[in-house]
């Protein structure tokens, strides 16, 4: 991955998806500025491919459920605009993929929520009834609704790594009986918030994760990264939503679902490099990401 030169800001670091730069005439930063590529991950590999306007589709998606849930609790946005007078708002070539946000201190914590028992959760249920040492009640199946949405946090990973399921009680210790509590408390309030208005607009929302900071000045709790985008969640359209069956999803399971497939020869255990997705992967995912977005704020994204 080869980042950017941008006038005024200075690349510090690269993610799965991100390029993240910082004022470079600042020691300690004040802000920052995530710029979101067309990249896509799957397994903990950075794929060879690109979904082209996949940055600019998760990017405004985070931002429109940022002012969706802004009473919930403070978010990380600064300015997702170019402004001519200020040299550290967003470059005019990225606006639509980039938002210059709050430098955080970061808590190294995933704080998952799940509202529908799928992927790696049911596969912990089938073996012990619990989903993160939670106990869950007899008889649930791929796809059952959980009564009440559950908080399954993970270790945050280093670049290629697995995340890791972690406990509450593992959670708290980490970082505080007390901070684990208001991770908890502030991620099941804004699922609940986005599982409300998902719902009016024919999609479920089945797991999400969210990621929170303090701001170092204030010493505030303060949602960052992306949220509640295709990335990040699983949505579904309630239309096709059962029961006992794998639901259609808004998100980069169709290339998932491709790389396990015999038609793209790789296998995830061999610790070789994913292959080339095929055009018709791209343009599906592509279009998934973009009926996701149309679906649930009404518009069409700017790409």
């Amino acid at each position: 991955m080869t980042a950017m030169e941008l006038p005024g800001w200075k690349h510090v670091s690269s993610g799965k998806v991100r390029d993240i730069y910082a004022p470079a005439d600042q020691e300690t930063p004040d802000r920052l500025l995530l710029v979101t590529s067309d990249r896509i991950s799957a397994y903990d590999y950075i794929l060879p491919s690109e979904i082209p306007g996949k940055g600019k589709v998760l990017n405004q998606l985070a931002l429109w459920w940022m002012e969706q849930l802004r009473d919930v609790i403070e978010n990380h946005v600064i300015t997702a605009e170019t402004d001519a007078t200020d040299p550290l708002s967003v470059p005019a070539p990225l606006v639509g993929r980039s938002v210059v946000a709050k430098a955080l201190n970061m808590i190294p914590i995933e704080c998952v929520v799940r509202g529908y028992l799928t992927g790696s959760g049911l596969v912990e249920y089938k073996e012990s009834g619990t989903v993160c040492d939670i106990a869950l009640p007899e008889g649930l199946v791929e796809a059952s609704r959980l009564e009440t949405p559950i908080f399954t946090p993970a270790a945050k990973a280093e670049l290629g790594d697995h995340d890791e399921n972690i406990s509450f009680e593992r959670a708290a210790e980490m970082v505080g009986e007390e901070l684990a509590s208001r991770l908890r408390d502030v991620s099941i309030a804004l699922y609940e918030g986005a599982r409300k208005i998902a719902a009016e607009r024919g999609v479920i929302i089945a797991d999400t994760k969210f990621e929170f900071g303090l701001d170092p000045a204030t010493g505030n709790l303060v949602l960052g990264d992306e949220i509640l985008t295709p990335d990040s969640s699983r949505f579904w359209p309630a239309d096709q939503w059962q029961p006992g069956q794998i639901t259609p999803s808004f998100d980069k399971q169709y290339v998932r679902d491709w790389l396990t497939s015999a038609e793209s020869g790789w296998d995830k255990k061999s610790g070789e490099n994913p292959p080339v997705l095929p055009e018709s992967v791209v343009t599906a995912t592509r279009d998934r990401y973009i009926e996701a977005f149309v679906r649930l704020t009404g518009e069409e994204p700017t790409l």
